[in-house]
């Protein structure tokens, strides 16, 4: 194989890697450190570390516990919700959207709801320099609001399924912030929906929690396990909560959504009502379900590395970069002609659907070291480094973004091999990941056990574990597992254990077991 442009710049002193010092040309980063943090020394420092070298998001510290999410970060926010909102309007669903500000009497009418929500409430009780008649909360969630005007639109059965979505902010006052996992503001969806019968609502709810959980693997490359939560969980609010539950990095649980079985709770509420087909009025049944911006959290910490960002193929803002190497402006020329030719043929490809998003980096006074760190920090997929020997030998180099290696490839039929390896990868990152999932998922037959696995796990260090146990839904067994700084994570819908059992605490026979684990 012959000498690339790719190892020619190294020989100039442009062509250094991540990791190595400022001398390759990479600039200061406004006085802070680039280097990223050991995902085995600290892994919340790493996590902090791969959002600010990505450029995804800081802390908008002049509003306590909020983000500024920025543009890198924003952009794969908008990949999220353009397949979700495709997946949500295949299945019927039609978007709205409803007020940020919520009487908050609205809150009082269901009584476990406000009491669920009482702690992280914001509340406005001036408005245009006066005191208002009554206060108004900002939206902490929409079930409320929302019953109040589905009352109005809802006479008879015919007016039934209602199926709406709304994209929108919530503002929850939490004590312990982190970006994306848990800030005061954040982005999401939130979808409601209103039925004549409560299996149709137990459908719905079932429904969308499958949506969300192929959508965590087929986009995310994040496997995860669909389940119930138990009582003491559940929304505020429902008769029972499901959730998607995915294993981090450093083995913790993050819930990805929820759904929610309503039942006719928030109806009665709000007294929305409907005549049957046998004429009788009757209360809706309803669901509520959602994800957020936590979505970029899981991301991040299911496939990246102590290089930086790692995004899976399909919710890349960019694909591929394209680096061209010269020295002369002849060079140059014939160089960038060939980049962009390239990138138009790259264009061309669709990767599920979607045509390749390519950037050629052609930006002076930047040598090709510091543009393969720029776009390896933001996670790019993948890199292809072309310069005059390479097209002489008619050639590129390739560097795939969760790969060590590189690999000359030729530039005949170079986009089909392209598209190629940015499938393979999508599958290979859910590979891994559901390897891990699966050799840190052990079970456990009694309370000392279960401690015991537990007791070595933090979310600095790593060491978590799913453990799945026999368990009561009980609120004194949640409780008790919460002493181990645990929680109840879900029972799952789909039992690939050993079926029934006594539960660690109590002794009593339960069905199935449940996953507990550490989670954020």
């Amino acid at each position: 194989m012959s000498q690339s442009d790719s190892d020619k710049g190294k020989q100039q002193g442009g062509g250094a890697r991540a990791g190595e010092g400022r001398s390759a040309g990479r600039p200061a980063t406004s006085g802070q450190s680039d280097k990223i943090t050991a995902r085995t020394e600290d892994f919340a420092a790493w996590y902090q570390d791969v959002i600010r070298q990505g450029d995804l998001a800081e802390a908008a510290e002049v509003v306590k516990g909020a983000m500024v999410i920025k543009p890198h970060g924003y952009a794969i926010w908008e990949k999220i919700q353009a397949d979700l909102d495709r997946r949500f309007k295949e299945t019927g669903h039609k978007n709205a959207y409803f007020p940020l500000l919520i009487p908050e009497s609205f809150l009082r009418r269901e009584a476990e709801h406000v009491e669920g929500f009482s702690p992280e409430l914001a509340v406005v009780t001036i408005g245009g320099g006066k005191t208002l008649e009554e206060p108004y909360v900002i939206r902490p969630t929409s079930e409320t609001i929302i019953g109040h005007f589905f009352a109005r639109w809802i006479e008879s059965w015919r007016d039934l399924p209602l199926l709406i979505n709304q994209w929108a902010n919530v503002v929850r006052w939490e004590l312990r912030t982190r970006l994306f996992l848990r800030t005061t503001e954040f982005l999401w969806q939130e979808g409601h929906t209103a039925h004549a019968t409560a299996e149709e609502a137990r459908a719905e709810t079932l429904r969308m929690l499958g949506v969300y959980a192929d959508f965590a693997e087929s986009v995310m490359a994040m496997p995860v396990i669909q389940g119930r939560k138990t009582q003491a969980e559940k929304f505020a609010g429902a008769v029972h909560s499901f959730a998607i539950e995915a294993m981090m990095q450093n083995g913790l649980a993050l819930q990805a959504g929820t759904s929610h079985d309503l039942g006719q709770n928030f109806g009665k509420a709000f007294n929305v009502r409907f005549q049957n087909k046998d004429k009788e009025l009757d209360y809706v049944w309803q669901t509520s379900w959602g994800v957020s911006t936590r979505l970029i959290g899981g991301l991040i910490m299911s496939h990246s590395d102590d290089q930086g960002l790692v995004l899976p193929p399909r919710l890349a803002p960019i694909h591929v970069v394209i680096v061209p190497i010269y020295r002369s402006d002849e060079e140059r020329a014939a160089v960038l002609e060939q980049a962009q030719r390239l990138a138009t043929d790259l264009r061309a490809q669709r990767l599920a659907g979607q045509a390749l998003s390519v950037e050629v980096d052609d930006r002076e006074g930047y040598k090709p070291g510091f543009k393969y760190f720029h776009w390896e920090q933001r996670g790019v997929p993948l890199r292809l480094e072309l310069g005059p020997r390479d097209l002489a030998a008619g050639q590129a180099v390739c560097k795939r973004r969760d790969a060590a290696a590189k690999q000359t490839l030729p530039l005949a039929g170079l986009p089909e091999r392209v598209l190629a390896e940015l499938e393979a990868m999508q599958r290979e990152l859910l590979d891994r990941a559901r390897q891990r999932l699966r050799e840190h998922t052990v079970l456990a037959n009694s309370f000392e056990e279960l401690a015991a696995i537990l007791e070595p796990a933090s979310a600095e260090q790593g060491g978590g574990k799913f453990v799945m146990v026999h368990l009561k839904d009980d609120a004194a067994c949640d409780a008790k597992i919460k002493e181990l700084k645990a929680s109840v994570r879900c029972l799952p819908l789909v039992d690939a254990h050993d079926g029934p059992g006594k539960c660690i605490i109590t002794g009593e026979p339960v069905a199935q077991r449940a996953v507990v684990a550490k989670a954020y």
